[in-house]
């Protein structure tokens, strides 16, 4: 079994109606080889091919976001804050007391979840017709943005 990383994101979060895509690479330091990126898809069928993978592979699969930036300056700031996103991760763990705060690193609700997951299992995998369609509501989605 593998692992899928992705965001925890509000119901109303307008992130959800981005397209997209998902890394595959390996899942540990002895493997090497070069990430797979495939998309974009919708965030349902992302996750399900995600999870449809990992299942069944010892490799990591991340599922996140395509930001559709239209100018350098946007790019310049997703950046800026994917950077400052890190340092703050960074801060947060060397923060941490080694032995006493590990539910300052790992949440209790995530737990919850992964442990439900595997009881229930990965979403079933999308057809090639439900992942063409959401392509077309993608493409339709970018053409009107």
């Amino acid at each position: 079994m593998g692992a899928l990383v992705t965001l925890d994101l509000p119901a109303d979060s307008p992130m959800l109606d981005l397209p997209w895509i998902i890394t595959f690479g390996p899942l540990s330091d002895a493997d090497e080889w070069e990430p797979v990126v495939c998309g974009p898809y919708e965030r349902p069928h992302a996750l399900a091919l995600a999870e449809a993978l990992v299942a069944d592979e010892q490799l990591m699969a991340v599922v996140e976001p395509l930001v559709p930036a239209v100018s350098v300056e946007q790019i310049r700031g997703e950046i800026a804050a994917a950077q400052l996103a890190a340092q703050d991760e960074v801060a947060r763990v060397d923060q941490a007391d080694l032995y006493g705060d590990y539910e300052d690193t790992i949440d209790e609700e995530e737990l919850e979840a992964a442990e439900h997951d595997r009881a229930t299992g990965p979403l079933p995998a999308p057809d090639v017709a439900e992942l063409r369609a959401g392509f077309a509501r993608i493409a339709a989605r970018l053409a009107s943005g």
